[in-house]
């Protein structure tokens, strides 16, 4: 069953972390949110749901302005090429849909499923902002927090310096 932005609140509170959410206007892109960014501090997002060419999930959960290079990053995590997963695969296995893509979504990949990669320039910054499950909010976690959400879900927490593959 797909979690509801309430089942996470819920879930973050049983699990003692932290968390201040801010209500706002549908958001599907980085660029769109650009403005409300402003009014809210710490790193923000961009989420990425890829699939390589075996069937392997990935979810990369990025500082906003890091250039991810697809076209070479198999080469460094060990996978075939990525490209982007589908809506279908994406709504099954995280319970979200485009344009809502958050790490917060690992609670719903109890198959553990997805591999969860982190960027390295997200994790310098303090609180850390995600959609919780839908693109009409956003929450903030503190760094330590985060970790300790995905690991929780039973997800590996694995760094990548994506400005190093750049």
């Amino acid at each position: 069953m797909t979690a509801s932005p309430e089942d996470l609140f819920a879930r973050l509170d049983a699990l003692g972390i932290a968390h201040q959410t801010h209500q706002h206007a549908p958001v599907f892109t980085v660029d769109e949110s650009t403005g409300l960014k402003a009014a809210l501090p710490g790193g923000h997002t961009k989420n990425l749901f890829l699939k390589d060419k075996d069937g392997a999930y990935v979810l990369i959960s990025a500082e906003a302005h890091t250039q991810v290079r697809l076209n070479q990053l198999h080469r460094q995590i060990g996978t075939k090429r990525l490209s982007f997963g589908s809506p279908e695969a994406l709504l099954e296995l995280l319970g979200v849909t485009p344009g809502s893509v958050t790490a917060f979504a690992l609670m719903n990949d109890t198959g553990g499923k997805v591999r969860f990669l982190v960027d390295a320039a997200l994790l310098a910054c303090d609180p850390v902002n995600f959609h919780p499950l839908a693109n009409t909010a956003t929450t903030a976690v503190s760094r330590a927090d985060f970790e300790t959400f995905v690991l929780a879900t039973g997800h590996a927490f694995e760094t990548v310096d994506f400005a190093a593959l750049a």
